[in-house]
């Protein structure tokens, strides 16, 4: 059966898809239990309802504190009874609050090479910045800003024609491979935290 997966998403879903096809494929032992998202339009709750995964709008202006929000997030993600949760354009900072309490390890996908051009549009600081290579990161998500261990992190060119657009086209592409590899070895028992190092057991 393999792991059981809460995934929360912010916009249009299109790395939650990448891990339904990695999970339909057979490249991960597991299942997304839940999708929750902050945004009642999400593409992403449409996707989930689409395959028949429940999925749950949270509204985060109908609670008074954060920290009701993410209580409300932590209530869902324990009752699927989840080992790990995975942020795909998830685009709000999880508090302190969550990261503490939070049943199992929380994964993020960054469209940047961290700890360069942590935050938003990584991609465009890349091309800003006129670095020769970007890529995306995958890393467990700590209670700073795209600041958690590193578990793995792939690398495409930049080009000197790139705009934000095309470069972010040729990153989406290593994110979704990335993160369902990263899911994988995660659901194979086979990352072990060491400090600020992920060491990958088994290679």
């Amino acid at each position: 059966m393999g792991i059981r997966m809460a995934v929360l998403a912010s916009g249009r879903g299109s790395n939650l898809l990448a891990i339904m096809d990695s999970i339909a494929a057979g490249k991960i032992d597991g299942e997304i239990a839940v999708v929750l998202s902050d945004k009642a339009e999400a593409k992403a709750l449409e996707h989930a309802k689409n395959a028949g995964i429940p999925a749950y709008h949270v509204n985060p202006k109908a609670y008074e504190q954060k920290a009701d929000y993410e209580a409300e997030l932590l209530k869902l993600i324990k009752e699927a009874d989840c080992q790990l949760i995975c942020l795909a354009g998830y685009m709000r900072i999880l508090s302190p609050y969550f990261i503490g309490n939070a049943p199992c390890p929380v994964m993020n996908i960054h469209p940047a090479l961290l700890p360069s051009f942590p935050g938003l549009h990584g991609q465009r600081q890349a091309l800003e910045y006129g670095v020769k290579v970007a890529g995306c990161t995958v890393h467990f998500v700590d209670e700073g800003m795209d600041s958690g261990a590193i578990i793995l992190q792939k690398t495409v060119p930049v080009m000197d024609d790139d705009t934000e657009d095309t470069l972010s086209a040729r990153i989406l592409v290593q994110e979704h491979q990335a993160y369902s590899e990263a899911i994988q070895l995660f659901a194979q028992g086979r990352l072990e935290v060491c400090g600020r190092m992920v060491k990958v057991k088994g290679e």
